[in-house]
């Protein structure tokens, strides 16, 4: 093993000290499968040398009850070790699942960028069950196998030590040929696990957009790139069975050459030194044996090689800073915000918050923001598209970091407040609904953990401010209702409106509207809009709109271009300006009419 593989192999079996105690049942159980095997030939020599003289006849009948029993104490030992070992395995599992999707949880805004959602899955639910192919590989072949081994050596010493010397010979050469065959199997089996995530990639974007694919005729294209990913799969997966398919043959190969050149030695030491046909039957059933657990030893090479991958980008995955670890997280607590926001000298460029994998040159988004945001005031962000609106108000929540510049509340640093109270302090309102397969009111109250917790009447009066009472009550299991896979048993509207009611239950003192409306039909923009209203009343509001309609009620309006504030003003300010907000006003009206 390289250093890296010893390491990453080490790591894991630290995973396993939590279950000493079943471990050392299972060792136990194993060794009894060892001590059995060995028995084997043992029997064989007193067998042969006295039950065909004459000199066994009386105790014959001992044979089959021995036969029996240790077929009866092997096969219970098997079953034992193999019981407890799974336990152990599927403990692991679990520990190892829990926490990388802790870390999922807890991973920065960047994190998501740089890695797919297919990839992200593929790790969590299917990689970590190629780390049980190394424990269960390990733990069942490696040590059975490797004791049994052990033992017929042992008892190969015993019978004849000259001959055993022979064997030893195949042990260096198996052990030269596997160090080959690994490297190869680890460049193969690490770019075929790339290909999976990508295969998964294509089948989550095409069942993501299958209107999309459809409306297109996009079928062709689509089953081009899975055929295409599945393909290179195909290949690597077959390069692997090849590389991974020679261990076995090769080692049989030499465990053959090895086995007749003792045979050829044994026959010319019985006629030297008066080897009895007992001691050679038992040596040669010893050798017989010896060759199957070293096949099992071979083929561990293979699924081992194959783990260890998957457990580099399980442990990158558990390994990756959680937010508050990368943020610094202070210990200044805030329980209920006034709303006064202050942007100073802000700057934000991606090339210092992204991998070097992703972005290579510096992308300045933002630069010189200078704003002040008085409590409950409505500030509406606009602008042509990529003019840094979503990227300033996402500082506010700190997915992202300034790169230069600092964003005040209430006087005081965000990065100062605890991360989690500063959160606490912001609802948050976006065109992109995020619902989640459960009851109406866990998605109003998400955040409750336990479902007996959610406070019900807080719920109905957020679903009240939200105009959603009447959907409500044609329901036949009211706020009990599932609602599907991301709401899709909701319209459109409803569904926005479901966010507008989450953020009403949060009762925060800080609001995001991120073009909260820009994707409704009129009627659902209505009914939108006057819930927002209703929630937007004593909240320092920060607004992202396209349609300008919506925003012309707005305290001020602060118009960003190329990640400058080149206005800034009421709406009735701003049009006598006749700058590029009365320019975006008049292209939209002039485009309605």
């Amino acid at each position: 093993m390289k250093l890296e593989n010893q390491q990453v192999f080490v790591r894991v079996i630290s995973y396993l000290k939590p279950f000493k105690a079943m471990i050392i049942m299972a060792l136990l159980a194993m060794a009894v499968v060892a001590a059995t095997e060995t028995s084997i030939p043992a029997l064989m020599k007193p067998l042969l040398d006295r039950g065909f003289t004459g000199g066994f006849n009386e105790k014959l009948w001992q044979v089959p009850v021995f036969l029996v029993g240790i077929a009866f104490i092997r096969g219970a030992a098997q079953f034992l070790s193999n019981y407890w070992l799974n336990r152990v395995i599927n403990n692991v599992l679990l520990v190892l699942r829990e926490q990388m999707f802790r870390k999922l949880l807890q991973a920065s805004t960047d994190f998501f960028l740089k890695s797919t959602a297919a990839n992200l899955i593929n790790t969590v639910v299917f990689e970590v069950n190629n780390v049980l192919s190394i424990l269960s590989s390990v733990a069942i072949n490696l040590v059975r196998d490797s004791l049994q081994v052990i033992g017929l050596l042992a008892y190969l010493f015993y019978l004849n030590w000259k001959l055993t010397l022979v064997v030893f010979v195949i042990f260096p050469i198996i052990g030269f040929i596997m160090s080959h065959i690994n490297r190869r199997l680890r460049l193969i089996n690490r770019k075929q696990q790339d290909y999976t995530s990508r295969l998964a990639y294509v089948v989550e974007e095409a069942a993501a957009g299958h209107k999309v694919v459809k409306l297109n005729n996009g079928q062709d294209y689509e089953m081009q790139r899975f055929k295409t990913m599945a393909e290179e799969l195909r290949v690597f997966a077959i390069k692997a069975s090849v590389a991974g398919g020679l261990n076995q043959p090769l080692t049989q190969l030499i465990a053959s050459i090895a086995l007749s050149a003792v045979l050829l030695i044994a026959i010319i030491q019985s006629s030297s030194m008066g080897t009895t046909v007992g001691e050679f039957a038992a040596f040669v059933t010893a050798m017989l044996l010896i060759i199957s657990p070293l096949k099992h030893l071979a083929d561990i090479n293979q699924p081992l090689q194959r783990g260890l991958i998957a457990a580099e980008m399980i442990f990158g995955l558990i390994d990756q800073p959680a937010e508050t670890e990368r943020l610094a997280e202070s210990t200044i607590p805030l329980t209920i915000a006034k709303g006064q926001i202050e942007f100073k000298d802000i700057a934000f460029s991606y090339a210092k918050n992204l991998s070097d994998a992703i972005e290579t040159e510096s992308r300045e988004v933002l630069r010189d923001i200078q704003l002040s945001i008085q409590p409950g005031e409505v500030i509406a962000f606009v602008g042509p598209s990529g003019s840094g609106k979503t990227t300033l108000v996402n500082l506010v929540p700190r997915f992202f970091e300034p790169t230069k510049g600092g964003i005040y509340l209430d006087g005081e640093l965000i990065s100062h407040y605890r991360l989690s109270d500063l959160r606490k302090q912001i609802g948050f309102v976006s065109q992109d609904v995020i619902l989640f397969n459960d009851t109406i009111a866990a998605n109003v109250a998400y955040g409750v953990v336990q479902a007996h917790e959610i406070d019900r009447v807080k719920v109905a009066e957020a679903i009240a401010a939200a105009n959603l009472t009447e959907m409500i009550r044609d329901l036949p299991d009211g706020i009990d209702t599932l609602i599907g896979d991301n709401g899709n048993r909701l319209s459109g509207g409803q569904r926005q409106r479901m966010a507008i009611a989450r953020a009403v239950y949060k009762n925060a003192p800080i609001l995001i509207l991120d073009e909260a409306t820009s994707a409704l039909d009129s009627e659902s923009e209505r009914q939108v809009q006057e819930a927002l209203e209703s929630l937007m009343h004593g909240r320092t509001t920060l607004v992202i709109a396209h349609r300008l309609s919506t925003i012309e009620n707005a305290d001020r309006i602060v118009v960003l271009e190329h990640g400058r504030i080149v206005e800034l003003g009421t709406h009735a300010e701003l049009i006598a300006l006749n700058g590029l907000y009365s320019s975006l006003h008049r292209l939209q009206f002039s485009a309605r009419d």
